[in-house]
């Protein structure tokens, strides 16, 4: 293994980001995540269907990513479509993906 170098957070950037990686911490919200960072913007009620969950569920992790800072929302009349705009999602993601995407064993 390689050893990177780093340099020592303090506390409140180690909760904050602590706090951020437990909202991550989700199926639902890593599986909206994938979809947004494929195409650009969702409505709820698309991400709500493509993870088998009710609008009002959506909405809710939705509502707790965007109060991370990995979300903006625009409404369009009655429809609010969501697109990540933190742009180290997509490392993290393909961290994820690598790590788990073709594992079927845990560790």
């Amino acid at each position: 293994m390689t050893k990177r170098k780093t340099s020592e957070m303090d506390g409140e950037a180690l909760n904050q980001a602590a706090e951020c990686l437990r909202t991550l911490a989700h199926p639902h919200r890593l599986k909206m995540i994938q979809l947004m960072l494929g195409d650009t913007t969702h409505s709820v009620s698309e991400l709500a269907e493509a993870c088998g969950i009710t609008q009002p569920q959506a909405s809710e992790h939705l509502r707790l990513m965007q109060r991370c800072g990995f979300l903006l929302s625009v409404r369009d009349g009655r429809a609010v479509y969501y697109e990540v705009c933190e742009p180290h999602l997509a490392s993290i993601m393909t961290c994820i993906e690598e790590r788990f995407g073709n594992a079927p064993t845990k560790r």
